[in-house]
């Protein structure tokens, strides 16, 4: 009859996450490989010139179109340049500004705790670590991602968004709808450095083709790879 500790052991084996079969870590880089083929140029569509206007920009890009925030930001970044602007400027007047980007309310009470935050915590400069990114209102895991990968080359996550999302789970790369738990798959699947680049990648794909209501199997030149290519061929 094995003792405790033994028990213990066999416990922690059997909840010990088992990684990915080298058949499904092939498939990711062969769809990797592809995108950087056919997207070898995409990066942030997001419009910035700091890392605090980036923030800012992928706040207001919570349920709302990156083309309607580009739309919104010039003016919004005309007015308010950075975080000592942004931190304690009329509440009613940013809600104007951002407005048509939906949640407005929200999301402004987001910006200027955060851009407080920035201010009294942080120096006036947006961190570049995961940790301290998530220490601002406003600011979960996507949004950190992005700040870090693109205004600091600092790849310490996958974006998960809902074109990502759709698309990871279309070629049964995971089997999760949860974002968290999508990364965490994402990242055992692809080298490190690759992360962002995929997931920018991916977005383009599924603005391109792989789209939400009626994905374009018949032009997707990831067709033989797509595990649910056939459902949507029929």
């Amino acid at each position: 009859m094995p003792n405790s500790a033994s028990q213990k052991s066999t416990q922690k084996t059997t909840k010990r996450k088992r990684s990915p079969s080298k058949i499904l870590k092939q498939r990711s880089l062969d769809i990797f490989t592809l995108l950087t083929k056919f997207y070898p140029d995409a990066t942030c569509s997001l419009d910035y010139q700091t890392p605090v206007q980036l923030l800012v920009a992928t706040i207001l890009s919570a349920q709302c179109t990156d083309e309607r925030v580009n739309k919104v930001t010039p003016t919004l970044f005309a007015e308010f340049p950075d975080a000592a602007s942004l931190a304690w400027c009329d509440r009613d007047k940013l809600e104007t500004l951002i407005r048509s980007t939906g949640f407005y309310r929200n999301k402004a009470k987001n910006i200027q705790g955060a851009c407080q935050m920035i201010m009294t915590k942080f120096n006036g400069e947006v961190p570049s670590e995961m940790k301290q990114l998530l220490e601002l209102p406003g600011v979960a895991r996507k949004t950190a991602n992005v700040v870090s990968a693109h205004a600091f080359g600092n790849i310490q996550g996958v974006t998960v968004d809902t074109h990502v999302k759709r698309l990871t789970n279309r070629w049964k790369l995971t089997k999760s709808d949860q974002p968290i738990q999508i990364e965490r798959d994402l990242m055992a699947l692809l080298p490190q450095s690759e992360w962002e680049n995929y997931s920018i990648r991916t977005i383009y794909h599924g603005r391109a083709i792989c789209k939400a209501r009626k994905p374009q199997c018949n032009v997707c030149q990831l067709v033989h790879l797509c595990p649910s290519a056939p459902e949507y061929l029929n």
